[in-house]
C-alpha cells in the first residue's frame, strides 16, 4: 500500500489540533520567523554546510565535545520578535565574566616532560591546559604523557588536528616536514586569542590593547631567548624567516666589513637561501666565495676547511642540518675554526632548531637564524641571533618607524638592537604564535624529542632500504630526520605523485639545494622529512606504497 502524499494548508498538516491557549499558532511562528531572518544581514535563514568527517585513529582517545547552549524558553510568556533575538543572542554569547571580559587568561601549555622510569605516587598526572571558552576542564583528565616514557607520540598527535584529515580517501602521513611543519592547538589558539583579545599595534600607544600587544610581542621575544640560550632579549631580532635573517646580515654587517679581495665561506651543503645572499654581496663588494666541499657521505670536509680558511676570511656561513640530506654537521669545530682565522660565524639553525636542543652560547655562534614555520609555529616569522657586542655596531638594514630615536631632515639617530633591525609594524601576532611554539617544545622536552626521533629515523632508514632499486643520498653518521632518495627508472616526481594518491605527502625535486644534488649528479630526488608526530606505522606505509610502486612495473 501507498503512503499518499500530504496535500492541503500546511498549517493544517503540521498543526491539526487546536493550539493550546497561551502560545503562538503556526502562522504567527512563521512571521516571527520571517522578522528576524529579515533583521539579519543575510536576510535569509542560515545555510550551515556540514564538514567532512574523518574518524580517529584507532589509539586515539575521543573528544569531549561541550554541550550547545539551548535558547531560554518562558512556557507561558508571550513569544514575539524581540524574545526570538534576544533568545538567538544569549545563545551565542560565550558564558564569561565581567573578569573574562577585561583580559582573559591567556591559554597555557602542559608540562609534556616526564622522567624515564618506573611509575611512581611522586610522579602525577598533569591536569590539561584550562581554556576559558571551553568551560570547566574534566576532573579526572591527566597528562597525555604516561609515568613510565618520556614520550607519548600517540598523545603528541592529539595536539595537531591537521593529522587527523584524510587525503584520497586515505589517513594523512606528513613527511614534508623539513618544507613546514603543522601547528599545535596551543599555536592556533593562541593567534586566535590574541586577534580576540590583545590586537593592535605596538610600543608607543596610551591605551590597554596596545600594552597587551606589546606585553605579548616581548614575552615571545624572551622565549625566544630562553629556547636558544641566548644571553639577553636584545640579542633575538624578528625577521619574517631564516632567509631574511641572513640577508639582513650580509646587507648590514656584510657591507661594512667585506670588502675587494676579502673572503665568504659557505659549504656544498648549503640551502639557496645560504648561497644567493653571499654571491650578491660578493659581487657588489669585489668578495671571494669559496665553498667547503663535501664527502661521499654527504659529511662536510673539515680538512679542506681548513685549507680554505686564510687571513682575508671574514665570514664563515654553514648550515648546521642539511635540508637534502639531512647531515648534521660539526656545528661547534666550525665556530671555532672560524674564529682561530679570525673570522665570524654564523650558522643556519632552520633545519636544526626543531630536531635538537640549542644553546647558541655554547656553540660559540656570532648569528644563529631560523624560521618559525619550521619550528611548528607560524609562517612568515623567524629569529636572528646576534651577539650583543657584534649587533650594537652594525648600521640598519631599512629604515622607517619603530627603528629610530629622533628624526629631523638633516639626520636620524637610531634605536639599539634589536629595534633598530625591525623597521616598521612587525609581524606581531606570529611573532606570540612562535612563543607557544616554543613553549609547547619546551614542555614535551627537546631532548625526548631528539631521542624519539634518532630512533624513529633509525627505523625508518632501515625500512626503506628493502624497496628495490631505491639508493639513500646522504649517508653521514649523524644524520637527522630526512631521507633523501631516488629509484632507478623512476623520476622523483612521479614517486611522489603515487605516494600523494595513498595520502603520503613527501617533497620531490631539488629542495632548493642545487649545489649539493649535482654534487651526486643528480637534478631531483624525494625526500621523506621526519618529526616527533610521525611513527614506525606511518613509515611502513610509506614502505609498503613504495614497494607496491616497484612491483607494479614488474621488478
Amino acid at each position: 500500500m501507498t503512503t499518499p502524499t500530504p496535500t492541503g494548508d500546511i498549517d493544517a498538516r503540521l498543526s491539526p489540533e487546536p493550539v493550546p491557549g497561551g502560545l503562538p499558532d503556526i502562522a504567527t511562528l512563521q512571521r516571527w520567523s520571517q522578522e528576524f531572518f529579515n533583521a539579519t544581514p543575510t536576510a535569509s535563514p542560515p545555510r550551515m554546510p556540514s564538514p567532512p568527517t574523518a574518524p580517529a585513529l584507532p589509539s586515539y582517545a575521543p573528544l569531549t565535545i561541550p554541550a550547545a547552549a539551548s535558547l531560554p524558553m518562558a512556557p507561558s510568556a508571550p513569544f514575539g520578535l524581540e524574545t526570538l533575538l534576544a533568545a538567538a543572542s544569549s545563545a551565542m554569547q560565550p558564558r564569561l565574566s565581567a573578569a573574562d571580559l577585561t583580559h582573559p587568561p591567556i591559554p597555557t601549555v602542559p608540562d609534556y616532560r616526564v622522567p624515564i622510569g618506573p611509575a611512581s605516587a611522586e610522579m602525577p598526572g598533569i591536569a590539561a591546559p584550562h581554556f576559558y571558552f571551553l568551560g570547566e576542564p574534566a576532573a579526572a583528565r591527566t597528562s597525555p604523557t604516561s609515568a613510565r616514557s618520556a614520550f607519548d607520540v600517540n598523545a603528541v598527535r592529539r595536539d595537531f588536528p591537521i593529522l587527523s584529515t584524510r587525503v584520497h580517501g586515505r589517513q594523512l602521513a606528513w613527511f614534508d616536514n623539513a618544507a613546514t611543519t603543522q601547528k599545535p592547538n596551543v599555536v592556533i589558539e593562541r593567534l586566535t586569542y590574541f586577534y580576540r583579545h590583545e590586537n593592535s599595534n605596538i610600543h608607543r600607544a596610551a591605551h590597554e590593547l596596545a600594552a597587551r600587544a606589546t606585553d605579548a610581542y616581548e614575552k615571545a621575544r624572551r622565549q625566544a631567548q630562553q629556547f636558544i640560550g641566548a644571553a639577553s632579549p636584545n640579542e633575538i631580532i624578528y625577521v619574517r624567516g631564516a632567509t631574511e635573517a641572513i640577508n639582513l646580515v650580509a646587507q648590514s654587517w656584510g657591507r661594512k666589513h667585506v670588502g675587494a679581495g676579502d673572503e665568504i665561506l659557505i659549504s656544498h651543503l648549503e640551502h639557496h637561501a645560504n648561497i644567493v645572499p653571499w654571491q650578491m654581496l660578493a659581487n657588489e663588494r669585489g668578495a671571494k666565495l669559496k665553498v667547503v666541499p663535501v664527502d661521499a657521505s654527504g659529511q662536510l670536509r673539515l680538512d679542506e676547511m681548513q685549507r680554505l680558511l686564510t687571513d682575508r676570511t671574514k665570514i664563515v656561513s654553514i648550515t648546521h642540518v642539511s635540508n637534502a640530506l639531512g647531515t648534521v654537521t660539526p656545528a661547534r669545530e666550525i665556530v671555532d675554526l672560524a674564529h682561530r682565522a679570525g673570522a665570524l660565524a654564523l650558522i643556519d639553525g632552520a633545519q636544526s632548531v626543531s630536531h635538537m636542543p640549542i644553546d647558541v652560547q655554547a656553540l660559540g655562534a656570532d648569528f644563529f637564524v631560523l624560521s618559525g614555520h619550521k619550528i611548528f609555529g607560524p609562517t612568515g616569522i623567524g629569529i636572528l641571533y646576534g651577539r650583543s657586542a657584534i649587533l650594537e655596531n652594525m648600521p640598519p638594514w631599512q629604515g622607517g618607524g619603530n627603528m629610530i630615536e629622533d628624526v629631523t631632515f638633516e639626520s636620524t639617530r637610531y634605536q639599539g638592537p634589536p629595534a633598530r633591525f625591525e623597521a616598521g609594524t612587525g609581524n606581531i601576532a606570529d611573532a606570540v604564535g612562535l612563543g607557544a611554539a616554543f613553549e609547547y617544545l619546551e614542555a614535551l622536552g627537546m631532548h625526548a624529542i631528539e631521542k624519539y626521533e634518532a630512533d624513529l629515523l633509525a627505523y625508518a632508514t632501515d625500512r626503506i632500504r628493502t624497496v628495490p632499486g631505491l639508493q639513500i643520498i646522504g649517508t653521514a653518521a649523524h644524520k637527522a630526520s630526512v631521507l633523501s632518495f631516488v629509484i632507478d627508472g623512476y623520476d622523483p616526481t612521479a614517486i611522489g605523485s603515487a605516494l600523494n594518491q595513498e595520502g603520503i605527502a613527501v617533497r620531490a625535486g631539488h629542495h632548493c639545494a642545487q649545489p649539493i644534488l649535482r654534487r651526486f649528479g643528480l637534478e631531483a630526488t624525494v625526500r621523506a622529512s621526519l618529526a616527533f608526530y610521525n611513527t614506525c606505522e606511518e613509515v611502513d606505509r610509506l614502505v609498503a606504497t613504495l614497494r607496491q610502486l616497484v612491483a607494479s612495473n614488474g621488478r
